[in-house]
């Protein structure tokens, strides 16, 4: 029995429209969305490297770091007080996305990015001019509260605005800002670090303002989408706007369907009960573990702490800003590539060529720190060939994760949702993938201290696992309408069984249709 039965995009509806130069502007700038959460991905790695800053917040981690030379390496970050000053933004952001639902579906995706803007400029002044740990903590939170409403309606309005033969390379904008943010994060904290006096640290969180500036005002100047607007009852401006978006006069059957689906959709009283539906398992059991194991692929480890890892196996302070620099080049580099091969090759084997990329890489990173600092964590002078050699393996493992696990699980997740459920799924994929951050977030430097260069084994049991998972249960969504999406799964060998006599399944397009065609009679 085949794992899956792809559907190309001939195999149903072919809506008119083409990729206008007013689609790609409005969804760049939507993208940029993605920038206030990778600054903050990258900044707080590098900043919890430099010692000014652990010497006013963290000293005992100061103290362990340059005086206690007894000290395993593995160990010397191993601070629950520290990893709390990184992770309570994403569980900030978990509860935060939780009320972005409701904010998304009733008053558009619009005021959701302005909103997410806002409160991460919040919590970046507050950062920057910290004195004490609270005031890191409830600058964090509040990053967390922006990062909570971006995260839950910028992929959402990519996926509704772009048109189906493009969505996967303009919902992947999102993750290329991600990276650019993480670049420009590594790249600050190299040269902030060097500013006489130790106050390059405040340069470094206030810096957030930036992007959050960003996506305030760019919010302000984006057009809604046309699924946004037929949910509120717009439906005149929402056919304007989607002729616009599509670059056509000729909508009136995309129009008709998306009319159609947020008729059903209202019928929905409650849209988070509806979610546990036996039609909705396919979905709602995507909207877990994708996020769940976007995770636990142990991307993480690298992008929060790449300065704090490479300080702990050996690397010079500099030296370890500079790798932190090095991958995150090739994190945006490698998500060019997903944004090129995405609509062309599909998702599913960018997921597996992924998958199998990092599984290589994290046995042999596992192996190569293994050797060298074994159980004790103590390495000696560890010879500049083999440090390089490290950081060569982590780049690939970071490419194979920036043209797969990294964009394609906030491409599927956003893209496979019916409009009747959509918020409140979304809500779901940005809540699990914020949970299971802020655990890898808070737990990391502990299982580093304890399972040392094992942890790296531990992360690639579950990229197996993962790449399994999508072998057998993820069926291809390439070039698939949005609002048609309801069909890979009715011919999937495995969830077929979950939707097949449904006749209206799929945003209730044909329930709708046949309610207002009784209407009309």
């Amino acid at each position: 029995m085949p794992a899956v039965v792809a559907i190309g995009g001939g195999g149903g509806k072919e809506y008119p429209g083409k990729l206008t130069p007013f689609v790609t502007i409005t969804c760049i700038v939507a993208a940029m969305g993605g920038l206030i959460f990778g600054y903050d991905i990258g900044i707080s790695g590098g900043v919890t490297s430099m010692d000014p800053f652990l010497e006013k917040f963290f000293p005992s981690v100061y103290r362990k770091k340059h005086h206690d030379k007894s000290s395993n390496q593995y160990c010397q970050y191993d601070s629950q007080t520290l990893t709390m000053f990184t992770s309570s933004l994403y569980l900030a952001a978990l509860l935060s996305s939780l009320v972005a639902s409701t904010v998304t579906r009733r008053f558009g995706r619009k005021l959701s990015m302005l909103l997410g803007g806002v409160l991460f400029l919040a919590g970046a002044l507050i950062n920057g001019f910290a004195k004490a740990v609270w005031m890191l903590i409830v600058g964090r939170i509040l990053l967390g509260f922006g990062i909570g409403f971006a995260n839950q309606s910028v992929p959402l309005y990519l996926s509704e605005m772009a048109p189906y033969k493009y969505r996967g390379a303009l919902n992947i904008g999102f993750q290329l800002s991600i990276t650019v943010g993480i670049l420009i994060a590594n790249v600050l904290n190299y040269f902030f670090a060097k500013i006489k006096g130790g106050w390059g640290w405040r340069l470094s969180l206030g810096g957030a303002m930036v992007p959050a500036l960003i996506i305030s005002i760019g919010s302000l100047c984006l057009p809604d989408t046309p699924n946004s607007m037929i949910e509120r009852g717009e439906h005149d401006e929402a056919k304007k706007m989607l002729q616009r978006v599509r670059g056509v006069d000729d909508v009136e059957e995309e129009f008709n369907d998306l009319v159609a689906a947020s008729e059903a959709s209202k019928q929905v009283e409650h849209p988070w009960r509806n979610l546990l539906q036996r039609k909705y398992r396919p979905q709602l059991t995507m909207a877990i573990l994708i996020p769940f194991f976007q995770q636990f692929t142990g991307i993480n480890v690298i992008m929060f702490y790449a300065p704090v890892l490479f300080s702990s196996i050996g690397f010079k302070d500099d030296s370890a800003l500079m790798s932190a620099v090095i991958t995150g080049v090739v994190n945006v580099v490698a998500t060019m590539v997903s944004i090129y091969g995405v609509d062309k090759w599909g998702r599913r084997k960018l997921f597996l060529e992924g998958g199998f990329q990092m599984i290589i890489c994290q046995a042999v990173v596992a192996a190569a720190i293994g050797a060298k600092f074994g159980i004790d964590g103590n390495p000696g002078d560890l010879p500049k060939w083999y440090a390089i050699v490290v950081v060569m393996f982590i780049c690939i493992y970071v490419a194979g994760f920036a043209w797969s696990w990294g964009p394609l699980g906030w491409l599927v997740p956003s893209e496979i949702f019916p409009l009747e459920i959509r918020s409140a799924a979304q809500s779901v994929n940005v809540s699990v993938n914020m949970l299971f951050t802020f655990l890898v977030a808070q737990i990391f430097l502990t299982m580093l201290c304890h399972m040392k260069f094992g942890l790296f084994i531990f992360f690639g049991f579950f990229v197996v696992v993962m790449s399994i998972f999508v072998f057998y249960f993820l069926p291809e969504t390439k070039g698939i309408p949005i609002e048609e999406m309801g069909r890979v799964w009715k011919t999937h060998w495995f969830w077929a069984s979950f939707v097949e006599g449904d006749d209206d399944y799929g945003n209730g397009i044909q329930m709708a249709k046949g309610e207002q065609a009784i209407k009309n009679v």
